[in-house]
């Protein structure tokens, strides 16, 4: 048994606890599916082979010595590229790293090691993860498995193609504005961005403090749920056995921003044919601010990301993208006075969505707006309408960091022979539901083929 699209980490952990194969042989499986397709899809940008085969001998020698580090010991997985590993360099895809390797690990990254997994290298991400496309990096795009010639979406684009093209059945990202949910949705993965630091984001370097989350990449809905109690100390209850009571309410996806007709009817169809009780609301009623939602964000996120990166525009202008540096510089025409106003509307938006879970269980919308285009595309044509990409893929993930609630990218199946993907919000401490919905429309999609 090898990791493959599809194969779960639950059958590789029963494998490796019956002895038909060892931890030693995946991470060799994961590093040698690594050297053949990286070409091709540019996921890593680093492969820790050594570090992988210690880490992967260890957990040999733990389990045959009855040492159960859990549901990850033994599995292979890879980190964004811009969570500390102790001697690994740290580069944010950018040419202003130094190099140098780190000299700790990042608390989610110890408690990969300490859960027993087995960490096989680091993945490429859009500079500085600032940006939704995945193709600004100093290491070069990464690219759709579905399509090369494609986006993978991005900031964590080099994650999604890991699991996508069974390097790893599980990867980290981080999540600022939709970058897990983003290329997950466009790769055709499972992306999940827990609630607001309920993975520990100590020693990843951030973009904008206050939206920033670590989330990770998987298969199936089931491996994402594996995956996030590892990593979490907030536990998730039991799942219903019957996900036909959950209440979801459908934002149509218009009242938001723009989205091709075909995406909404793919999604909207699979969430009821997954049984689920769901009607349609109107998105964010009472938000009546003239500020568009999309400028809200991007005045708290241009801010903070010019705060953070202020150093590098004053010292490595010639040395960061240009489109990344452009976007960075905006943020220093944001005032404090502009910062508090947007913030002001953040609260008021969290006001908002906590009335609609109060009254449905979850929400449910499409993740993304459209499917993957071209690599370097920096407008397409929706519904008769131009839009500048990075927004519109970012215009149905982002309310969400602004909330800080937990949100899950479903696949959907194909929209024009290309993967689409039903997006789930829950209110934290219901993360129970949102899975068990995920579990349901997962099933539904998979019935679907």
């Amino acid at each position: 048994m090898t990791q493959t699209p599809g194969t779960s980490i639950t059958d590789l952990g029963r494998a490796l606890r019956r002895g038909e194969i060892s931890a030693a042989q995946l991470a060799a499986d994961a590093v040698r599916a690594v050297r053949d397709r990286n070409a091709t899809v540019n996921a890593f940008v680093l492969v820790d082979e050594a570090g992988a085969a210690e880490a992967a001998r260890r957990a040999d020698q733990e389990l045959a010595s009855g040492l159960d580090r859990g549901p990850l010991h033994g599995i292979p997985v890879a980190v964004k590229d811009l969570i500390d590993m102790a001697g690994l360099p740290t580069t944010c895809g950018s040419a202003t790293s130094s190099g140098a390797p780190a000299t700790s690990d990042a608390a989610v990254v110890t408690r990969l090691r300490e859960r027993g997994a087995v960490i096989v290298g680091k993945t490429t991400l859009h500079e500085f993860a600032y940006g939704a496309t995945g193709d600004r990096s100093v290491h070069g795009p990464s690219r759709n498995p579905r399509d090369p010639g494609r986006i993978s979406g991005g900031s964590s684009g080099g994650s999604a193609v890991a699991v996508a093209a069974g390097m790893v059945p599980l990867s980290l990202g981080t999540d600022t504005a939709g970058s897990v949910r983003v290329p997950a949705a466009l790769c055709g993965t499972v992306g999940f961005k827990p609630a607001y630091d309920a993975i520990p984001s100590t020693g990843v370097h951030p973009l904008a403090p206050t939206l920033d989350h670590v989330g990770l990449f998987t298969d199936s809905v089931d491996d994402a749920l594996l995956g996030y109690q590892a990593l979490t100390d907030q536990p998730v209850r039991p799942l219903p056995d019957d996900a036909r009571s959950i209440a979801v309410g459908w934002i149509r996806a218009g009242d938001i921003a723009r989205c091709d007709p075909g995406i909404e009817e793919l999604t909207h169809e699979l969430v009821t044919r997954a049984g689920l009780a769901c009607e349609k609301v109107p998105g964010f009623p009472g938000w009546d601010r003239a500020d568009d939602l999309f400028d809200v964000f991007t005045a708290l996120q241009s801010r903070e990301a010019f705060e953070v990166h202020r150093h590098h525009l004053d010292a490595d202008r010639d040395r960061i993208d240009a489109e990344v540096f452009a976007r960075l510089d905006k943020g220093r025409n944001i005032s404090a006075a502009d910062y508090e106003r947007a913030d002001a509307a953040r609260r008021e938006l969290g006001s908002l969505v906590q009335e609609l879970l109060r009254t449905h269980d979850l929400l449910a919308l499409p993740t993304v707006p459209f499917v993957a285009p071209p690599i370097g595309a920096r407008s397409t044509l929706v519904d008769g309408t131009e839009l500048e990409v990075r927004s519109a893929l970012l215009s149905l993930t982002s309310p969400w960091n602004m909330t800080g609630t937990p949100a899950i990218s479903v696949p959907a199946g194909l929209h024009d022979g290309l993967p689409a993907a039903v997006q789930l919000v829950a209110a934290p401490g219901h993360e129970h539901l949102l899975f068990a919905a995920a579990r349901a429309v997962e099933a539904a999609a998979r019935d679907g083929r």
